[in-house]
């Protein structure tokens, strides 16, 4: 299995961000899909012992999006156009947790992908799928995607 680059600044996966979770994700190529696990600290809580749903929902959010990676590009980049969460039990901090994420359909531009948050037990917490979409090239500038890429690796 290999390791999915990394960025500076992300909240879920930047290396240098001092709050965020500095997650790593992994290529599954046999199941096609992609998985990380996480612990979410308890300060990320909507109710004290459970992870608030904003931050069930970004967790779903990148992970579905990082099967887009599979292909082992990863500069091809999308964004999130439309995401649909179910929530089917709280999900707890400060245990691990497994996210997954698989690609449902997909062509050059747009694609459907899907993702789970599971408890060490098997257990789903929550469920997405989402719209995704390669954004147009000035969306790059704009956004200062060009200075950060340098920064976007494998550790």
């Amino acid at each position: 299995m290999d390791k999915q680059p990394t960025s500076r600044t992300c909240f879920l996966c930047g290396r240098e961000n001092d709050i965020g979770l500095k997650m790593t994700w992994y290529n599954d190529y046999e199941a096609q899909q992609v998985w990380a696990e996480v612990v979410v600290p308890e300060r990320f809580n909507g109710y004290p012992g459970i992870v608030h749903g904003g931050i069930v929902a970004t967790l779903l959010d990148e992970t579905s999006g990082r099967a887009l990676m599979l292909n082992g590009k990863y500069d091809e980049m999308f964004i999130t156009t439309k995401l649909e969460v179910k929530y089917h039990q709280p999900t707890p901090t400060g245990q691990v947790l497994r996210v997954f994420g698989s690609i449902i359909k997909r062509n050059s531009r747009f694609a459907r992908v899907a993702g789970e948050i599971r408890l060490a037990d098997g257990t789903v917490t929550a469920r997405c799928e989402a719209a995704v979409a390669r954004p147009p090239r000035r969306f790059f500038a704009l956004s200062g995607w060009e200075k950060e890429q340098i920064h976007w690796r494998v550790d």
